[in-house]
């Protein structure tokens, strides 16, 4: 696994790139990461106050504050 905070802000780009909300799969796509890589990096940004988490139906939204 990659470093964490690397992941972090591949994960911070690609919601900056999108201007909006990124189910978890469009986040992954973007940035190539395994789940692993991927949930440790929402954690990361979740502790730093970087994104928000939004349950929508089945789908999980991430967008930045």
């Amino acid at each position: 696994m990659q470093n964490v905070g690397t992941n972090a802000g591949l994960v911070w780009q690609a919601l900056s790139n999108a201007g909006q909300a990124l189910d978890v799969k469009a986040i992954k796509k973007a940035t190539k990461l395994k789940d692993k890589e991927a949930y440790a990096a929402f954690g990361w940004l979740l502790r730093e106050g970087k994104i928000s988490v939004e349950e929508s139906g089945e789908e999980v939204l991430i967008s930045l504050i």
